[in-house]
């Protein structure tokens, strides 16, 4: 017989507990899991809620002003963080800027004035020269032979004028006797200045064969720098050549002339006929705002001006001195040129940021105390470099946005950070992360 496979219980047995069913063995790390993305997500919402809550509960629209940022949990709402700057009083100068070309006081071609072979250069391309320096040397015996020439046919000639002084005063003896007629005389009186003049007039050869020999050595006119020679040694060179032998300018000092508009004039020619001396800079044609002072040349002064103006353009050309010790100028060189004519002390001055400009007229953005912005119309005047003056509409101490302006308003609430000065608290404004509702370590920046 088969065994029985029944499962009816056993009577008298304890009674057995049914199996758990297998979901309820997992059901404790389910609700494990739960809590950690609940508590994920309470942190999530309690770092970034004051960031992007739009005032609300967060209590971040009503938070006070701060410098900076106000750290990753102080920025309310409508908050813009601005770089702002602060009008001081200072002085400025009133220049007239033209463009101008560096020109030599001195430039000479040297030429040769005698005929003959170039033996020897003595200078080296681009040197400075000192005046009566040798440059270059001719070849001087043709020249030495015509002197002694010259010399050989004085002696001969003063020779005769002795002859015939001896027979002049032979003559005037035998004169007073009546031994010889008055008309011998007088044509040996003649024959006597004759030969002096002969005589004088090989004088004239001897020099002029000297002055050749020094013609042969040819010197520095000037002191300059020479140029790229035009002739090498061993070429014959003549008087006539029109091309010269070297080119010799003059660098210290050297000039630059520039044009003025004649509307510029009378404010130039005022103080230039006071006598005062007219400060003329010269700075590389890539100077920009003139604020790198790397590409300021040289400092000189205003010499002269010119007699007219030109009826074509308008304008009148002014030649200014510079000492150039440093040799910064170069001939021929087109530099930018500012002419002070004024110095004001004691003006309002802004940035060039902060200024803005439409059709109408020039305003700023003007940051109140309680840290909202206001458009504040003002008159500008001179601008020099990165700085303009404020003739009306702002007092020193005051504060305008110079970055930023592109997102305010009228009233817009802003965090501003003043260039250049140290924020309160010594961080810049940048406050701590718990920075909630404005206070915690976000509330140690303050406006500016």
């Amino acid at each position: 017989m088969s065994e029985s496979t029944s499962s009816a219980p056993v009577i008298g047995a304890p009674p057995q507990q049914p199996e758990d069913p297998p979901h309820r063995a997992r059901s404790g790390k389910g609700w494990l899991w739960l809590l950690v993305l609940l508590a994920a997500g309470a942190a999530i919402a309690y770092y970034y809620w004051p960031r992007s809550g739009a005032g609300g509960n967060s209590g971040a629209g009503n938070a006070p002003a701060t410098s900076g940022s106000g750290g990753r949990g102080g920025r309310g709402a409508g908050i813009t963080p601005v770089v702002a700057a602060r009008a001081k009083k200072g002085d400025i100068s009133v220049y007239v800027e033209a463009l101008g070309n560096v020109t030599s006081l001195s430039t000479v071609t040297i030429k040769s004035r005698v005929d003959g072979q170039l033996m020897e250069v003595k200078y080296k391309e681009g040197d400075i020269v000192q005046q009566g320096a040798p440059l270059v040397e001719i070849d001087t015996r043709p020249y030495q032979v015509a002197l002694e020439q010259a010399e050989g046919q004085q002696l001969r000639d003063q020779a005769l004028l002795a002859n015939a002084n001896v027979d002049l005063s032979r003559y005037a003896g035998l004169l007073k006797q009546n031994a010889v007629p008055e008309q011998q005389y007088a044509t040996q009186k003649a024959l006597v200045a004759q030969d002096e003049g002969v005589v004088k007039s090989d004088q004239g050869q001897i020099d002029a064969a000297k002055l050749n020999l020094v013609y042969c050595h040819i010197a520095s006119p000037i002191t300059g720098r020479v140029g790229l020679r035009l002739v090498d040694a061993g070429n014959i060179v003549h008087a006539s050549d029109a091309a010269g032998l070297v080119v010799i300018t003059q660098v210290q000092p050297i000039s630059v002339v520039f044009t003025i508009s004649e509307d510029k004039l009378p404010i130039v020619l005022t103080r230039y006929r006071a006598g005062q001396q007219l400060s003329v800079e010269a700075w590389d044609r890539d100077a920009g705002t003139f604020s790198d002072m790397r590409k300021r040349f040289a400092i000189g002064m205003l010499a002269t001006i010119d007699n007219e103006i030109d009826q074509t353009t308008g304008t009148l050309r002014l030649r200014a001195i510079y000492p150039n010790k440093d040799y910064a100028l170069f001939p021929n060189q087109f530099v930018n040129v500012r002419l002070l004519v004024e110095q004001k002390h004691g003006v309002v001055l802004i940035p060039n940021g902060a200024v803005q400009i439409t059709s109408d007229n020039k305003y700023v953005y003007l940051v109140k105390p309680d840290s909202t912005v206001t458009v504040r119309n003002i008159t500008s005047g001179t601008s020099e470099g990165d700085q303009t003056e404020v003739v009306s509409g702002l007092d020193a101490g005051d504060v305008v946005v110079m970055q930023g302006v592109d997102k305010l308003n009228e009233g817009s609430k802003v965090v501003a950070t003043i260039a250049g000065e140290q924020p309160a608290g010594g961080r810049g404004g940048q406050g701590g992360r718990s920075g909630r509702g404005g206070t915690g370590k976000a509330g140690r920046g303050k406006a500016q």
